[in-house]
């Protein structure tokens, strides 16, 4: 039996026909003891319409198989009084298609709770971000927190990775052309760098969006008179500071596989030279 992953109407349709009460029983015994993948989803689609705050547990804890379960999840999670808590602990331990089911919830509801987090956490560097990334920058109001004098380096360096997402997330989410806001988030977003010390993700977001400033999308926005080359400038002096030569190259021998693919990329992108060896 093929039960659907996300909500289905015909599902709501008939539960409402039914005692919630024993619904509720039945998808509480099918996502405990069910030996297939269908009978557990069908278990779930039964919780994520009447579920309770006593399965919060036996959610979270099958939502965290959440490329497949996670849309569910997230659902019967939202759909609860005060499920905020809830989505949070499982949005720290999702990835995937799990993660963008739980933000978009989390999007959905706007709860201020969500908010630190949305503006620190729900980027994780996925390609999959895309599809939440201009809904994570307009509920939390992006340009409004990186504009803060007193915005802390998570927010930063969150919101880099954010503009750099919507630089090229044409056909998945909203890009910076559709954002009211992207001239202001890029002007704030510049100015917090130039406060914050070197860093590989500084160097990649700051890369991609003066890339983005001269050919993309960006580009084309509707800046102030003579505001465009201003910020471009403000990108490229940015890409001029010292530091990031020494802090790439100490990178390119780095144990950790994702870091020296980036450190490499990096280096072309300094015209540092590369070891006589192949990376890694």
């Amino acid at each position: 039996m093929d039960v659907p992953i996300h909500r289905d109407r015909s599902i709501a349709a008939l539960v409402a026909r039914h005692d919630s009460d024993r619904i509720r029983t039945v998808g509480r015994y099918l996502v405990r003891h069910g030996t297939s993948r269908s009978v557990a989803t069908a278990g779930l689609a039964l919780l994520a319409e009447t579920a309770t705050e006593a399965d919060i547990p036996l959610i979270q804890t099958i939502g965290l198989l959440s490329n497949h379960f996670g849309s569910l999840a997230a659902r019967a999670l939202e759909q609860l009084p005060d499920g905020i808590p809830a989505l949070l602990w499982l949005a720290d331990r999702v990835s995937g298609w799990g993660r963008v089911y739980v933000v978009e919830a989390l999007c959905r509801l706007a709860d201020p709770r969500a908010r630190p987090w949305l503006l620190r956490r729900a980027a994780d560097g996925d390609f999959l971000n895309g599809y939440f990334a201009a809904k994570v920058a307009r509920v939390t109001a992006v340009h409004e927190a990186i504009a803060d004098p007193a915005a802390d380096s998570e927010v930063v360096d969150h919101t880099g990775a954010l503009l750099s997402i919507m630089t090229e997330c044409g056909g998945m989410g909203g890009t910076l052309a559709h954002h009211p806001q992207a001239c202001a988030m890029l002007t704030a977003y510049a100015q917090q760098i130039a406060q914050l010390e070197p860093t590989l993700g500084r160097f990649t977001s700051i890369r991609a969006l003066a890339d983005d400033l001269t050919n993309g999308m960006t580009a084309r926005l509707d800046w102030p008179p003579g505001h465009l080359d201003r910020i471009r400038e403000m990108y490229a002096a940015l890409l001029r500071r010292p530091g990031w030569a020494e802090h790439v190259q100490e990178l390119l021998d780095d144990p950790n596989p994702v870091v020296r693919r980036r450190a490499w990329w990096a280096a072309g992108r300094l015209g540092l030279r590369l070891p006589d060896t192949q990376e890694k």
